[in-house]
């Protein structure tokens, strides 16, 4: 089972908090509010992408490359590049 799907209520609760950190930033913006605020909300939305993002590389790593059940070097190297894969993208 994956771990994305195993974890998949407490992933589904982050995303959904995100969600709505989006929408009061929307809200905000619509109401002309204070760049101040905008700010403080951006971050905040930036913070729990991060964190989201953090929860499901770390989980990655666990399953994927360093699960010692994992006998084949070319399994553990497969999770490896998807890793370096996704990090590259995130950090453009």
């Amino acid at each position: 089972m994956s771990h994305t799907i195993r974890d998949k209520s407490k992933l589904l609760g982050r995303v959904r908090r995100i969600k709505g950190q989006v929408e009061a930033l929307e809200r905000t913006l619509d109401a002309e509010k204070g760049c101040t605020e905008v700010l403080h909300q951006i971050a905040a939305i930036r913070g729990a992408i991060n964190g989201l993002m953090a929860q499901v590389l770390e989980e990655h790593v666990l399953t994927h490359i360093a699960d010692p059940s994992i006998d084949s070097d070319a399994e553990r190297l497969q999770g490896a590049d998807e890793l370096i894969e996704v990090l590259r993208t995130y950090i453009k």
